[in-house]
């Protein structure tokens, strides 16, 4: 395995504030500029409210970070913590330990909104942007292109690159015996966030990207950077950690991946 694994995984709710702007919408509520974006858009799909990419706004960034002999998970900031700041600390983690980025559906989803949000805050991040005029060795291994592994794009990876054979991080975290969604999906995190349940959604970014680093393990092990008794040493690290942190929601992960399918991996 690489030294440095930064596993992410990004929550979004639509970006009323630019909805306000594009679409004239002053003087409407949060709630009510949402149903005008999530209504435009289904006009322009013919049936799919899911907004286009610079219309998020990313309301929590989760981590795995494993280093040396160290593995943690946690979201980044606080749950006060504003847009712009969740996004420097993404970055700055990038730039401390140039790590090999992984993710499940990264390339397509959350590395374009932090891009376009980036952007819109100003965040610098020389390290990620890096092509190797800097840096020689970024020209063949770096974070942007497609089929370099210092962003492992996870779904796109497994898919061979065949978009019609991408396939949801739930089902594939499930049939590997790992917890999946446990009840919550990207679909209700609006609904979560007008609740003002902000660390609702940072918990489940968190188990998203408990299951993606666990897919990662198996991942590395099929090909060839673990062998089996070096995986199963992974995978009981995750889980001493986990207990340590005696959080509910990751002894509630915890306890459904002990229920995991029979003759399940790990």
């Amino acid at each position: 395995m690489s030294m440095h694994v930064f596993v992410f995984d990004i929550e979004t709710v639509p970006d009323v504030d630019a909805g306000r702007r594009l679409y004239g919408l002053e003087g409407l509520s949060d709630a009510e500029v949402a149903t005008v974006m999530f209504h435009q858009r289904r006009q322009e799909t013919g049936g799919s409210d899911f907004l286009r990419l610079h219309l998020h706004r990313i309301v929590a960034i989760s981590v795995v970070l494993r280093s040396g002999d160290h593995f943690k998970v946690w979201s980044l900031g606080t749950p006060e913590s504003p847009e712009s700041e969740l996004i420097q600390r993404f970055f700055h983690g990038l730039e401390r330990y140039t790590p090999t980025l992984v993710s499940w559906n990264g390339g397509a989803f959350d590395l374009p909104v932090l891009h376009y949000r980036s952007l819109l805050h100003g965040v610098p991040a020389p390290r990620y942007w890096e092509l190797g005029d800097e840096d020689r060795e970024f020209r063949w291994n770096n974070y942007l292109s497609r089929y370099h592994m210092r962003h492992t794009d996870l779904m796109d990876v497994l898919a061979a690159y065949q978009p019609r054979a991408n396939a949801p991080l739930d089902e594939i975290a499930t049939l590997l015996g790992l917890p999946g969604k446990m009840g919550m999906s990207g679909a209700k995190v609006w609904e979560a966030y007008q609740a003002g349940e902000i660390e609702v959604i940072r918990n489940y970014c968190e188990t998203d990207v408990l299951n993606t680093y666990l897919i990662y393990l198996r991942f590395e092990l099929i090909r060839g950077h673990l062998d089996p008794a070096r995986y199963q040493a992974e995978c009981e690290r995750v889980r001493e950690s986990l207990a340590r942190e005696g959080k509910p929601h990751l002894d509630a992960f915890l306890q459904a991946w002990r229920e995991g399918a029979p003759g399940a991996p790990a």
